[in-house]
């Protein structure tokens, strides 16, 4: 009889995420059926508080949750936060007001663990090997695992196909290719690598690391070491100088926005687009026929390493039912139905593999996203990695609209440095 809930529920959970908002962009041996409550399993009555930023995610995690609250004799509420999810979760929590379990990205976790907002999540060891190794990377930090992770994205190179058969094995293949079609009018742009007035630090870091460049040092245990900013000095001068190489020749342009970059390439007006697979609906939509790999590195370069980020369930710290929230986060969530049903929602990757083996086979794209960031870096998780993103999309603006690189490189990092210092 669970097993049929389960199903029916899942059907429940796809029905509503279809009235979601469609505009949304950035166990132990699991089984296909949720686990039983456990012997430990909190006492009936009370209020399982959920916050989660993602209306789509919302409507199909609802009637799990209220399938959860019933089989433990407890109400759920669950609740849609549009405006700055993670600043509005840590403040509720300071002030008592937030809820039990809150659902959001991974790299949130320093800054929340900073404000005392989450308390780590008990899962076993058999748990962890149920999930993608990097996604359990992600959710961990100073050596505890504070999230359930469930989906996982990273960039890669989306190429059509009708125009360049093959996957290029160099990042200068790209930007040659681009340069190209382009000469011969058959492309608009060279490449769609959304970048804007203000720069776009997550698309670039690819490129810029490729390039030798680097925006932390590393602590012994090989984390990132908020202590040795380098994303002005040393090699990443460097690295600036390269972006800015390709900005002189029209490859990376700041009238690429993350408006026009994915609907470009679909109107087949680029043949290449560095994208994730938040773009896979409107690149099939526009019947192009397209491949999916790696983005490579420069020739002679360090390889093209893009950020990782996962989305994952948290238990609040201040949480009225924390003891509920356990249950629900380590032995609800982190079933396969739940998982599969989030995708179905919006296809991210799943990270726990019991689900992603459920649903490659009708999506062979997810497979060629994480094998492009098998290699990838988890997004820091470090509070101190808010300092970076302005600096760093300023330099970039910078340089590729002309500016020197390393006077780009030294203003960055006098203002991640001056920002560290506060």
């Amino acid at each position: 009889m669970r097993i049929r809930a389960l199903a029916t529920l899942a059907g429940l959970a796809l029905a509503a995420a279809a009235c979601g908002n469609s505009a949304e962009a950035p166990a132990a041996a699991p089984t296909s059926a949720a686990p039983a409550p456990s012997s430990a399993a909190p006492a009936a009555g009370g209020k399982l508080v959920i916050w989660s930023e993602g209306a789509k995610r919302t409507a199909a995690l609802k009637p799990f949750a209220e399938q959860f609250g019933a089989e433990n004799g407890v109400t759920v509420e669950i609740k849609e936060i549009t405006e700055n999810p993670q600043q509005t979760f840590v403040t509720a929590s300071q002030q008592g007001s937030g809820p039990d379990v809150m659902v959001g990205a991974h790299d949130w976790i320093g800054n929340m663990v900073q404000n005392g907002a989450v308390e780590p999540v008990n899962l076993t060891d058999e748990q962890k090997a149920g999930f993608n190794p990097v996604a359990v990377k992600a959710v961990t930090f100073n050596g505890q695992v504070y999230g359930a992770p469930y989906a996982v994205e990273n960039l890669a190179l989306i190429r059509n196909t009708e125009l360049v058969a093959d996957a290029p094995a160099t990042f200068d293949e790209v930007a040659a290719k681009g340069l190209e079609l382009k000469k011969d009018g058959k492309v608009k742009e060279a490449l769609c690598l959304q970048v804007a007035q203000v720069g776009d630090a997550y698309h670039a870091y690819p490129l810029f690391s490729s390039a030798g460049g680097s925006l932390f040092g590393a602590t012994a245990a090989g984390d990132p070491d908020p202590k040795q900013v380098q994303i002005g000095t040393g090699d990443s001068v460097k690295a600036w100088g390269k972006l800015g190489e390709l900005g002189k020749k029209g490859v990376l342009k700041t009238s690429i926005t993350p408006e026009n970059s994915i609907p470009t390439f679909a109107k087949g007006d680029c043949a290449f687009l560095v994208s994730g697979p938040w773009a896979m609906n409107d690149v099939r939509k526009s019947g192009l026929k397209y491949d999916i790999s790696a983005i490579p590195a420069f020739e002679g370069g360090k390889p093209a390493t893009p950020f990782v980020g996962v989305q994952a369930f948290f238990v609040a710290a201040k949480g009225q039912n924390k003891t509920l929230a356990q249950e629900f986060v380590t032995n609800y969530v982190t079933n396969t139905d739940v998982a599969k049903a989030l995708y179905d929602a919006d296809p991210r990757p799943p990270a726990l593999t019991a689900a992603m083996d459920l649903v490659k086979g009708n999506d062979p794209d997810l497979a060629k996203f994480l094998d492009a960031g098998k290699d990838g870096l988890p997004m820091p998780a470090i509070p101190e990695m808010s300092a970076i993103w302005e600096p760093f999309g300023i330099a970039e603006a910078s340089v590729i609209k002309g500016g020197d690189a390393a006077k780009a490189a030294d203003a960055a990092q006098k203002a991640v440095e001056k920002s560290l210092a506060k």
